[in-house]
């Protein structure tokens, strides 16, 4: 694809349009919400719930469709196994390598968060509980807790990034395109795709991108300095019971410092060593919970979660609440806006860097190696995640343990609270200091891969990463959007930047997975001209 690239310059070796625009569009966001910090907060705020009200159905359906395209893509023999690449091409990294990579970059820092808060909220809330099916924080809600948990990190969030991986690769490498966001729609658009609409297809990715993985850092760093106020015990760092703003921007400056120099060092060195920590990691700390927490509880979870999620998931994946002024329809409206609407929206935002990054580290693989790894295999790592770390913390609500003591702790906070009531005051403070161990790597993992693939999608497609003046920009701007927004609103205005910022490229996926099916069923007929 002829995308004009600047030859010299600053701007050598990138396109002007996308880099320039997205860089000045990024930047009216940073000023408006440093000069206007209340205006901006209240006015993302206002517009995520438009935006919700009238596109919300709209999200719900986008991703079930993302859902059928990949597994239908995988189970067709004729798709299935199609080589991502040259036909004897083999993959570049081990099993071991690629799946560490497309986990860390794509939801490592999630799990570490919303393991325990994701199945103690819908314990005590969820559509089941409105609908009077259930009892809220009772044992007979266990069940339908992981259920909605599940919906959240199970099949539709990895086929997200699923929809995304596999039309880059394949026109990327089977079709001899651009490694970028446009390529995806090369099918459907041909060489309209070279000018300006490719260029507004490139900058909407790059948008979503720094909102997408702006909300990911907002909550991690928020985690990571509740994990080092736990360690240090540093009262200054704690506001009525959650990270105050100094010990937020001092965390979010750490990740980004070491962010950029691992991004300098390229996916072959930095950002691969720093997958396989925090896989080691990870699994270092399930098996902690498995051995001290309640394993029992989460062994049956696992199966019975499962066997739950699939049989329910046709009707939990396309219904939306949205009809109705009594009190129960609005209930289940707020619900799902706050939470699958908030969800798909951030997955999707996340979609351009995690897509692109996964087509990097997946040529040589085939079409249904490629949907196994990036989306049936995560799932299943992310289940694991909720069952044993969320299960021992509602475990120990249930049987009384806890007293209420992770229920009500902030969000930040309750992974590590459920660690104090599983093993001594000094051991408790040992695995902090790992947490934050696995938080900064999980961090520095996903964020690097965002700067790097940003530099990417403004180049042209340009894989060698050889831009380091470029990186250490990008990743400023990164820290620098998230840190305003944390000053603005916190993360309340992330999350409405994010619901925002992802519409755009939701309609550009919708599009890229029509435009794989005519690439990929009707191979003979012509691309757009």
């Amino acid at each position: 694809m002829p995308i004009k690239i600047a030859r010299k310059g600053f701007y050598q070796g990138f396109s002007r349009p996308v880099t320039v625009v997205s860089k000045f569009l990024i930047g009216a966001l940073i000023l408006w919400a440093v000069v206007f910090p209340q205006s901006a907060g209240d006015v993302l705020s206002a517009l995520q719930s438009k935006s919700t009200g009238v596109f919300g159905a709209w999200y719900i359906w986008v991703t079930a469709w993302f859902v059928t395209l990949c597994i239908g893509l995988a189970l067709w023999p004729k798709s299935g196994r199609i080589r991502l690449g040259a036909p004897d091409e083999r993959p570049e990294f081990s099993n071991f390598s690629w799946l560490s990579m497309m986990f860390g970059a794509g939801i490592g820092v999630g799990m570490l968060t919303f393991s325990t808060a994701e199945p103690l909220f819908h314990f005590t809330n969820s559509p089941d509980v409105i609908l009077g099916n259930s009892t809220a924080a009772n044992a007979d809600n266990v069940r339908n807790a992981y259920k909605w948990a599940f919906l959240h990190y199970g099949l539709t969030p990895w086929s997200i990034y699923g929809i995304v991986g596999l039309s880059l690769a394949f026109f990327s490498y089977n079709r001899g395109r651009s490694l970028t966001i446009r390529s995806g729609l090369r099918p459907i658009f041909g060489r309209a795709l070279d000018g300006a609409l490719g260029h507004a297809v490139d900058i909407a990715a790059i948008i979503a991108t720094i909102i997408g993985i702006g909300v990911t850092l907002g909550y991690g760093v928020s985690q990571l300095a509740t994990g080092f106020h736990k360690i240090i015990g540093a009262d200054w760092m704690m506001n009525a019971g959650k990270p105050g703003i100094a010990a937020l921007l001092i965390s979010l400056t750490l990740i980004i410092v070491v962010s950029i120099g691992s991004a300098l060092s390229g996916i072959g060195r930095g950002i691969k060593w720093l997958s396989n920590v925090n896989m080691g990691l990870s699994i270092f700390l399930l098996l902690f919970f498995l051995v001290f927490g309640s394993a029992v509880f989460a062994f049956k979870a696992f199966f019975i979660t499962l066997w739950d999620y699939l049989i329910n998931f046709p009707k939990m994946a396309v219904t939306v609440y949205g009809g109705g002024a009594d009190e129960t329809a609005q209930a289940l409206k707020s619900w799902q806006g706050s939470w699958s609407i908030f969800y798909w929206a951030w997955w999707i935002a996340f979609a351009p860097f995690v897509g692109l990054f996964l087509a990097r580290v997946s040529r040589g693989r085939t079409i249904r190696e490629f949907v196994l790894g990036a989306m049936i295999v995560p799932a299943l790592v992310c289940l694991t995640w909720l069952v044993v770390v969320g299960g021992t913390a509602m475990s120990l609500e249930l049987d009384g343990t806890a007293g209420g003591a992770i229920l009500n702790a902030d969000i930040s906070a309750q992974l590590f609270s459920t660690i104090d009531f599983l093993v001594s005051p000094a051991a408790a403070l040992a695995l902090a200091v790992i947490i934050v161990i696995l938080l900064v790597t999980f961090l520095v993992t996903s964020a690097d891969s965002a700067i790097l693939i940003i530099n990417t999608i403004a180049s042209g497609g340009d894989e060698s990463g050889k831009h380091p003046k470029h990186i250490i920009i990008w990743g400023v701007i990164l820290g620098a959007v998230v840190g305003v927004l944390l000053k603005s609103g916190g993360l309340d205005a992330l999350r409405s930047a994010m619901i925002i910022g992802a519409l755009p490229f939701s309609l550009v996926m919708a599009l890229m997975g029509i435009a794989l099916i005519k690439a990929i069923v009707f191979p003979k007929r012509p691309e757009a001209k």
